[in-house]
């Protein structure tokens, strides 16, 4: 008898398996707009100049090539502990944050969530609607249940702020509620700074621990702006975690390059937390991969290599921003009649486009034009050559 006989396929990923198809598609000028990577104006994934620098330290120097520790390389947290809060952060000073290097954000997200539901005792977790496509599988799998919370107005093409407040306040007492930093995936639509305020007050009000989703610190305003949430919880006092990712900032997409932080109440506090999350982590991956590592804190531990980056990091998110800037001007100089300007007030590499369903997928029937079923858009995907068969192939599945 054949023990996997009766295994079927597994649904594809529905944005990874769009990108499959994109693949195979033979017709000429296609434009792909679905993975979430960022691309420079020749539609390609840069090898940013801080790490190829890096790169060639690393090969000068050499490296121990045994494993590391179980939480990661010690630099590499400390000074993504530093990038993450802020070096003046209040838990910092008091040595009262646990970080264990992980394989990327989605790494991290995956053990915070089996330290929340097998350590912390944590029954539920509620995230925006509409939130990253992974993070319900990721929470789900480590057995806790997954709730939503109102989040993004679809006629206003914003944040639906009432609802968002309205329903923050009824979540049950000592839940737990899942945040994004800055350039919300999928909407691209950000709470203010004053929003953040009410959000941690309430969070503390509430005894709602959160974890706050940092994938593309760098990619709104700016390294330091991109962190005003964290701060502000920090500055509360209440415990919460941070799940951070150098894949977008850093362009280290292969090599996997994350971490976890808890804010806990103290230094032994902090301390009790490690233990348990190393116990999580030897026995899923045992210890992280180190390449990504090194060359993160060789860049950020180097003055030079750091301003390099950084000045990097900005030219990214200038591009994305003109991206922006050009697609609604395009599209109201061809003469379409709807209003895209909403798209100027979201941040970051994804936006709602607005688009339906069905003019989604007329675009990839008709123009080989791919996007998510639910109209997101990498703006990081539009370059100057596609810009305008992209705006010409919404003007006309809109006619």
């Amino acid at each position: 008898m054949n023990p996997f006989q009766g295994i079927t396929a597994a649904a594809a990923d529905p944005i990874l398996g769009l990108t499959e198809i994109f693949r195979a598609d033979s017709r000429p000028g296609k434009i792909n707009l679905t993975v979430g990577v960022y691309q420079d104006e020749q539609g390609k994934v840069p090898a940013l100049n801080a790490i190829q620098q890096a790169e060639k330290w690393l090969v000068q120097a050499g490296r121990n090539r045994s494993y590391l520790p179980i939480s990661g390389l010690a630099s590499y947290c400390d000074l993504t502990r530093k990038l993450v809060f802020g070096e003046d952060s209040a838990p910092l000073q008091k040595q009262a944050v646990a970080t264990v290097q992980t394989p990327g954000g989605t790494g991290a997200l995956r053990l915070a969530a089996e330290f929340l539901h097998h350590t912390a005792g944590k029954q539920r977790i509620h995230v925006s609607q509409p939130t990253w496509a992974n993070h319900n599988a990721i929470f789900q799998s480590a057995g806790l249940e997954v709730s939503t919370y109102r989040y993004y107005d679809d006629a206003m093409h914003a944040l639906d702020k009432e609802g968002f407040f309205a329903a923050l306040n009824k979540i049950p007492q000592g839940d737990v509620v899942l945040f994004h930093a800055c350039c919300h995936n999928p909407s691209g639509v950000d709470p203010a700074a004053e929003d953040w305020q009410q959000i941690a007050s309430i969070c503390q009000q509430r005894q709602l621990l959160a974890v706050i989703d940092f994938a593309y610190q760098g990619f709104d305003k700016g390294l330091a702006e991109d962190r005003r949430s964290v701060e502000i919880f920090a500055q509360s006092g209440q415990p919460f975690l941070v799940a951070n990712s150098f894949s977008k900032n850093f362009g280290l997409y292969q090599e996997r390059t994350g971490a976890l932080h808890v804010a806990a109440g103290d230094a032994d506090e902090a301390a009790r937390i490690l233990s348990q999350l190393q116990v999580i982590v030897r026995t899923n991956y045992s210890n992280p991969p180190a390449y990504g590592a090194h060359l993160v804190s060789k860049i950020l531990g180097d003055e030079s290599m750091r301003r390099t980056w950084e000045s990097e990091v900005a030219e990214m998110r200038r591009r994305i921003r003109q991206m922006r800037e050009q697609m609604v001007q395009s599209l109201k100089d061809i003469g379409v009649a709807q209003d895209f300007s909403f798209l100027l007030d979201q941040s970051g590499m994804f936006s709602f486009s607005g688009l339906s369903p069905e003019h989604v997928q007329q675009l990839r029937d008709q123009h080989a034009v791919y996007m998510v079923g639910n109209g997101r858009i990498n703006v990081a995907g539009i370059t100057p050559d596609n810009l305008q068969p992209l705006c010409k192939a919404i003007k006309a599945v809109l006619s």
